[in-house]
């Protein structure tokens, strides 16, 4: 969370784009990249990725077992939930793995908290109440860090990541364009940390 002030969140459809993706976005300064389990070809586009100095690739919206499995045999280097079960974050924690689960809710950050958590992905973060509701979970919280997700925008980045506790944003914004196009967005977006 502390290596980038953006995690680029990828939805994968060509596992043959992932590699240029991966080097735009290192380039750009943007090392930390999260390939979501939402298509066929993520498997692939993680182990493209692997292949780019420097990437730290990791798998999200990993929701069970059998996928967190899976995304370890193509050497995920972390993984990214949206959100967070006794069973799935057992099984990663017990692996030793770095996890950010997804949280909404006070309940949510207690059973992460049983755990052992203390790094939580807040999601969504705007339709589940934007920066008021992170201020206000974050209060009694004060020893969680956060890394607000969903429906982060360029415009809107800077005000979550001048919230304290916030580490860290994930954002698809970053993503779209030609590969100069996303490296030039990916410098903008490692910039927002200043």
């Amino acid at each position: 969370m502390r290596t980038s002030a953006v995690i680029p969140v990828l939805v994968i459809d060509d596992a043959a784009t992932a590699r240029p993706l991966a080097e735009a976005l290192v380039a750009g300064g943007l090392k930390v990249l999260e390939v979501t389990m939402r298509t066929p070809a993520a498997l692939d586009a993680i182990a493209e990725m692997k292949t780019v100095e420097g990437a730290i690739v990791g798998a999200g919206t990993v929701v069970n077992t059998d996928q967190f499995e899976q995304v370890m045999k193509v050497g995920a280097e972390f993984i990214v939930s949206p959100g967070l079960t006794d069973r799935l974050g057992g099984a990663i924690i017990q692996a030793g793995v770095p996890y950010l689960p997804g949280i909404a809710s006070a309940g949510d950050i207690m059973r992460g908290l049983d755990l052992g958590l203390t790094a939580f992905k807040f999601f969504p973060a705007e339709t589940s109440g934007g920066i008021k509701a992170l201020k206000a979970l974050a209060a009694p919280f004060y020893q969680c860090r956060f890394c607000p997700t969903g429906g982060i925008t360029e415009a809107s980045a800077p005000d979550w990541l001048a919230f304290g506790p916030v580490e860290c944003v994930g954002g698809s914004w970053v993503t779209g364009g030609t590969m100069a196009e996303v490296e030039t967005k990916a410098r903008a977006a490692a910039a927002l940390r200043g």
